[in-house]
């Protein structure tokens, strides 16, 4: 199936190519960990620093730019989660995730990213709009504890 591009015009098929990152940073106040979500106020909902990939760009990279650009963090890029796949208006849309330590930065609201929040896994699980985004946090703390990190 092939779409018209709104932007450059050219045919695109396939589906929306994005990356995102379950953001982790060590509590400042607990022995455990907190994560790191966004508030979109164009669809009003809170989920995981994600976004689309640039021509050419890697997964990873995009997940990386993502980051820095929605957060305003520093990250060092930990295991490969699963990849999400859902619809956005109708058109099919496949993001993957790593996890990835906070190391730096600021928040800065944006147009695109009005909050950020830091939540303990419980409290971040209950804040998520989405299951799939929920769902990424289970799968995070069992690759933590995989790793040797104590969530």
């Amino acid at each position: 199936m092939a779409v018209r591009d709104r932007g450059g015009g050219h045919t695109v098929s396939g589906p929306v190519l994005a990356a995102g990152c379950v953001l982790w940073r060590r509590s400042p106040c607990t022995d455990g960990i907190e994560l790191a979500l966004i508030h979109r106020p164009k669809w009003s909902d809170w989920s995981h620093p994600k976004g689309k990939l640039k021509p050419g760009e890697a997964f990873q990279d995009a997940a990386i730019r993502e980051v820095r650009e929605e957060t305003g963090m520093t990250c060092d890029v930990g295991s490969a989660l699963p990849t999400v796949r859902y619809l956005v208006e109708g058109r099919p849309k496949e993001v993957r995730y790593w996890a990835a330590q906070a190391t730096g930065g600021a928040f800065a609201p944006s147009k695109e990213v009005d909050r950020m929040v830091w939540l303990p896994p419980p409290a971040a699980q209950g804040r998520l709009t989405h299951k799939r985004d929920r769902e990424l946090v289970t799968v995070l703390l069992d690759a933590l504890r995989a790793a040797g990190e104590q969530p």
